[in-house]
C-alpha cells in the first residue's frame, strides 16, 4: 500500500480544486480516502466536506450563541481573510475563556529561534499586525501548534509566500516572506513541523519571518499567548476580549485572572480544582450514555461544554461532567 500511495503522489499532484474534474479511481489509506481525477490531481474526500470548525465549543460561543458574537469563519483555501472582514470586534461585549493548549498532548514551538527585529503596533503610519523574527534565507520556518494549513502561496497582498495554520485551539497563525512552501492546503500538521523556509518575499526588507496570530480573522499581539524570549507559551489558557485587538495593544499583565464576566470556560482545561471531573469519550459513548454513568443530565453536559444535543463526539476528547 505505501508503494502504491508513494506512485500515485508522483503522478498526481494535489490541487484543492479538483472536485469540478471527474473521478478516476478512489484510494482508501490510512490517512483518508483519496480521489484521483481526469486531469491528474488529487484530493482527501474528507477535506472536501470539511467546514472549517477546529473547535466546536469555541465556536458554539463565537458563532452559535444568540446572545454573544455571530462571528463568521468558513474554510477557503484561496483567500487570506475568510470572514470577508465581517467580525466586529466592537460587539463583543463579554470576555471568551479559550485553551491555548486545549489538551495534555499539545505542545508549542517557537516558529523560529531568531530574536525580535519588530513588534506589534504602529510602525509610523501603519499598524504592524505581527511581530517580526530575525531569520536567514533558506533557516527552516516550523508551525507553532499542530493544526490543520488552510492557505499556502504566494500572496500579492504584501505577504510574499505565506502559509496560514488554523489550530484546535481556535487561532490563525500567519507565516510570511517564506523563500519556499513545504506545505500544501488542507494538510495537517503537528507542532515543529517544518512548513517553509525564511526568506525576503512580498512587501519584506532584509530577511525575516512575519508571525501573526489571529482569532476569527482579527489579529492579536502574538506577545499575549508567547513569550518569545524564553521560547514557550505564557500561559496555557487565554481570556479575550476586545481589549486584545486594539492596534498597539500592549501584552495584558492578567491573563491568568478569570474575569467576572468569563463568559466560557475552556473545554478541556487542565485545572487543580478538585470539584472538576472530566470524562475522557470512548468509542460507542453518546451523551446519553455519558450522562448515565457521571449521574448527570444531556442538558448539563451541554452546558458545561458548550455543545449542543447534536454535536458529534470525538473519541478522545475530554468532556466537562462536573
Amino acid at each position: 500500500m505505501l508503494k502504491k500511495l508513494a506512485l500515485f503522489l508522483l503522478v498526481f499532484p494535489f490541487s484543492p480544486h479538483s472536485h469540478s474534474q471527474e473521478i478516476v479511481d478512489t484510494l482508501y489509506t490510512s490517512h483518508g480516502t483519496v480521489l484521483m481525477y481526469e486531469n491528474k490531481t488529487w484530493q482527501y474526500l474528507e477535506d472536501i466536506k470539511f467546514d472549517g470548525v477546529m473547535n466546536d465549543h469555541l465556536h458554539c460561543m463565537v458563532a452559535d450563541h444568540p446572545d454573544l458574537l455571530g462571528f463568521k469563519q468558513s474554510w477557503n483555501t484561496d483567500i487570506t481573510f475568510t470572514s470577508g472582514r465581517s467580525n466586529d470586534i466592537s460587539q463583543m461585549k463579554d470576555t471568551l475563556w479559550m485553551c491555548v493548549l486545549k489538551d495534555i498532548d499539545d505542545e508549542f514551538v517557537i516558529p523560529v529561534k531568531g530574536i525580535v527585529t519588530s513588534r506589534y503596533g504602529y510602525r509610523g503610519r501603519r499598524h504592524h499586525n505581527g511581530i517580526d523574527l530575525d531569520l536567514e534565507t533558506g533557516d527552516t520556518v516550523v508551525a507553532a501548534w499542530s493544526g490543520k494549513v488552510r492557505y499556502a502561496k504566494f500572496n500579492d497582498g504584501g505577504f510574499g509566500n505565506l502559509v496560514i495554520i488554523r489550530h484546535e485551539n481556535g487561532l490563525e497563525t500567519f507565516y510570511a516572506h517564506l523563500s519556499k512552501l513545504m506545505v500544501g492546503p488542507n494538510q495537517t500538521v503537528k507542532a515543529g513541523e517544518p512548513i517553509g523556509l525564511g526568506g525576503n518575499t512580498g512587501r519584506s526588507f532584509g530577511s525575516h519571518l512575519h508571525f501573526e496570530v489571529r482569532f476569527y480573522d482579527l489579529p492579536m499581539n502574538p506577545e499575549e499567548v508567547i513569550d518569545f524570549n524564553v521560547k514557550a507559551c505564557k500561559d496555557e489558557n487565554l481570556f479575550v476580549h476586545r481589549g486584545l485587538f486594539r492596534p498597539g495593544a500592549k501584552p495584558s499583565e492578567s491573563m491568568t485572572q478569570s474575569p467576572a464576566n468569563s463568559v466560557a470556560a475552556p473545554l478541556a482545561a487542565k485545572t487543580t480544582s478538585s470539584t472538576n471531573k472530566y470524562y475522557k469519550v470512548r468509542s460507542g459513548d453518546t451523551l446519553s450514555s455519558i450522562a448515565s454513568k457521571n449521574r448527570t443530565t444531556v442538558s448539563r453536559l451541554c452546558q458545561l461544554n458548550g455543545i449542543r444535543q447534536t454535536t458529534i463526539l470525538q473519541v478522545g476528547r475530554n468532556l466537562r461532567v462536573r
